[in-house]
């Protein structure tokens, strides 16, 4: 809910969720770029994410990573790139 995504991002969990796709287990990376996936669904949380660095190592992630990991990534990204900022 939009409740706890702010929240969330509030707490300050976005830039670890960043570095955790680029530092973090195959199965870390996956739950990371779905959880910013479901905090991006949030306009405010979105420029956050942007800034806590995570756009690149999200393209990285779809360009080698497990399958499942390329789809949270492309999903992630697909829901940032609703931001013109993003684009």
């Amino acid at each position: 809910n939009s409740d706890n995504q702010v929240a969330i991002a509030a707490a300050g969990a976005i830039p670890p969720l960043a570095e955790l796709l680029t530092s973090g287990t195959v199965g870390a990376k996956v739950d990371a770029a779905r959880t910013l996936q479901k905090l991006a669904a949030n306009s405010d949380n979105k420029a956050a994410i942007a800034k806590a660095g995570a756009i690149p190592p999200l393209v990285e992630l779809l360009a080698s990573g497990t399958a499942e990991a390329k789809e949270k990534a492309a999903g992630a990204l697909r829901t940032l790139a609703v931001n013109s900022d993003n684009q």
